[in-house]
């Protein structure tokens, strides 16, 4: 649990990195999100989440 933990407060870190490093492009970035077709983004989710697990899985 305490690992699960420890990686949400890692990703919170770097995103929010992005945020005060790079306001400018991260906002063109979520206009751009926004007119991307769902589909895509729901495939794009699922590959980075299937890519996640299997770096996970070699490491452990």
């Amino acid at each position: 649990m305490k690992e699960l933990l420890l990686a949400i407060c890692l990703a919170m870190v770097l995103e929010g990195m992005v945020y005060a490093l790079f306001p400018n492009g991260m906002r063109r970035m979520l206009k751009a999100f926004l007119e991307t077709p769902e589909g895509t983004i729901r495939l794009t989710g699922l590959a980075v989440a299937a890519i996640g697990l299997g770096l996970i899985w070699l490491i452990r």
